[in-house]
């Protein structure tokens, strides 16, 4: 993610377009919309004089557009042709001269009188892994599609199939839940984009849980690939409660996400995001996260932490549990604020890093006194050989224990991370 010389790194314009697209894409909830957004946004992008979106029909197994820009609605068979093999083989597919290549069809171009020189066709995978589309774009006006345009649309691709499962989820949801049930459509959505699985890093192990205060939560936390034997852990939390927040963490989420695919450089990701961020909120909305990259053969994290606090390292050898220091003012607050370099912290057999919301150090019991620090520390400490998952049930249980009857009045999420050993 440091490496700034990689040859599949995009440029500074790229990169800050494709962020621009996928803010607008979180912002997008209506199917027909959201198609014609992604239409114009890789267009554009590519310099391309028609685009198309190919949405796929589980049921049927075709691929079909509802938006192509100068046809109408197109049914693809399965396996049918250059977009049926792209959603097979889940490949990019390049084809400089479309004449020239036997698989291509001429019969869309003899029913509307256009001519296809070039084409670029790129699979839309999904978080899941599941097959969402195909995106097609055609004519770059400056020749065939090159290398450099690949990595674009395979980016944009990316933030395109998880804005088009979110807005699919959305409407079957919203379809059976009406008006009172918004709330619990949009918590579930939002589950829904929390890792389905941790990383697998010997020695390494990873755990997490949310719970939220209300339907919806303002807190996120992700585990992301982020280059040979590395991970990016992030927690996020948003101020305030309900649908708002929720979208505020899922752009973190998502910007975080995209930066990681472009190998941007920790610093340059942390900086972009919170640019965004201070355009997109209002005054009194911000965002405390924590990111960080952990290195597997290493042993080191480097961190960058905007106002989220404490984030606690058990060491080991001493039962201790340090507080690593906050970088950098919460996300959103103002653009263009100096970020130091990260710190870095040596992780040694044993040890573990707790990234916690305020909602578990601050819940309550009756009398107002706080959960606090030196409890889950405590806890830390006395379960530190058990699983993780069970460290966390155990923090968990014993927050609940000390709120005794106060209902919960903020997100609690935990993220925790081992080193084998010790």
């Amino acid at each position: 993610m440091d490496r700034d010389d990689s040859p599949n790194r995009l440029r500074v314009e790229d990169f800050e377009r494709l962020l621009d697209v996928t803010r607008a894409l979180a912002h997008e909830l209506d199917l027909d919309a959201l198609l014609t957004r992604i239409v114009d946004a890789a267009r554009a992008l590519l310099d391309a004089e028609r685009g198309s979106v190919f949405l796929y029909d589980a049921k049927t197994g075709e691929l079909y557009t509802k938006v192509a820009t100068g046809s109408g609605q197109i049914r693809v068979p399965p396996g049918r042709g250059i977009v049926g093999e792209c959603a097979q083989t889940r490949a990019v597919i390049n084809v400089p001269d479309c004449y020239a290549d036997s698989r291509f069809d001429r019969s869309f171009d003899q029913r509307t009188g256009f001519r296809t020189r070039c084409l670029l066709t790129v699979p839309l995978i999904g978080h899941d892994d599941a097959l969402v589309g195909v995106m097609q774009v055609l004519n770059r006006r400056g020749g065939p599609f090159d290398s450099q345009d690949e990595r674009v649309a395979t980016a944009l691709a990316a933030q395109c199939a998880v804005a088009l499962q979110r807005s699919h989820m959305l409407e079957e949801l919203l379809e059976k839940q009406r008006m009172e049930r918004e709330l619990q459509v949009a918590r579930e959505i939002q589950l829904r984009f929390l890792p389905q699985k941790m990383p697998d890093l010997p020695p390494y192990e990873f755990a997490g849980w949310m719970r939220p205060a209300d339907q919806t939560g303002g807190d996120v936390f992700d585990t992301i690939p982020a280059g040979d034997r590395r991970v990016a852990l992030l927690l996020g939390d948003a101020t305030g409660h309900g649908i708002g927040p929720a979208l505020s963490v899922t752009q973190v989420r998502s910007m975080l996400r995209i930066a990681l695919r472009l190998e941007a450089n920790l610093d340059a990701a942390f900086k972009n995001i919170n640019d965004q961020l201070a355009a997109d909120l209002s005054s009194n909305r911000f965002v405390t996260a924590f990111v960080g990259v952990l290195d597997a053969d290493a042993h080191e994290m480097r961190f960058q932490s905007a106002g989220q606090s404490p984030v606690l390292h058990l060491v080991a050898e001493t039962g201790e549990a340090r507080e690593l220091p906050t970088t950098a003012l919460p996300l959103g607050m103002f653009a263009g604020f100096p970020v130091p370099d990260p710190p870095r912290i040596e992780l040694a057999p044993g040890d573990i890093v707790a990234l916690v919301t305020d909602g578990v150090f601050e819940r309550e019991a009756e009398g107002g006194e706080q959960f606090g620090t030196d409890r889950v520390s405590a806890l830390l400490r006395e379960h530190r050989a058990r699983p993780l998952d069970e460290v966390i049930g155990a923090i968990v249980a014993a927050a609940d224990a000390f709120g005794g009857i106060s209902p919960q009045a903020d997100d609690m999420t935990l993220l925790l991370v081992r080193r084998a050993g010790g």
